[in-house]
């Protein structure tokens, strides 16, 4: 079974792959990609913006959203869901899955796509926001150079 196709949910690499069209490229298409469309561009669809749609929008279908299908959301599909497909689920295709097809994956197929902003920016949200058990867990998966303090210094 695979992950559903949620119409108008904007997604972006979101696994630790380097290859282009993975989560840590900065090449067109990538996670890090400050491109429009890119998973780290601040444009209109980037995984940073803060408009309808983007990585940093609270709005529905926003990384930031609590909604169904938001980044805060625990609900299923949701980035901090662990169910199934859920951002903080280790099974397969969850976020925290190292199988291909898990956000922690280095695999360059079957990439993990998500609506959250790029894992360190997620991580700093969720522990600006409260979150901190969840924050705790994704640092548990997480390669430490992504962690914010290094990330961003």
């Amino acid at each position: 079974m695979s992950r559903p196709n949620i119409p108008n949910l904007r997604t972006w690499p979101r696994n630790l792959s380097t290859s282009q069209g993975g989560g840590l490229s900065t090449l067109q298409g990538g996670g890090m990609s400050t491109l429009q469309y890119g998973g780290m561009s601040t444009l209109q669809y980037g995984g940073m913006s803060t408009l309808q749609y983007g990585g940093m929008s609270t709005l529905q279908y926003g990384g930031l959203s609590t909604l169904q299908y938001g980044g805060l959301s625990s609900l299923q599909y949701g980035g901090l869901s662990t169910l199934q497909y859920g951002g903080l689920s280790t099974l397969q295709y969850g976020g925290l899955s190292t199988l291909e097809g898990g956000g922690m994956s280095t695999s360059s197929s079957s990439v993990y796509r998500s609506n959250i902003p790029p894992w360190p920016v997620f991580l700093r949200e969720l522990e600006a926001r409260g979150y901190h058990a969840q924050a705790e867990l994704i640092r548990q998966y997480l390669p430490e150079f992504l962690w914010p303090e290094n990330f961003f210094n």
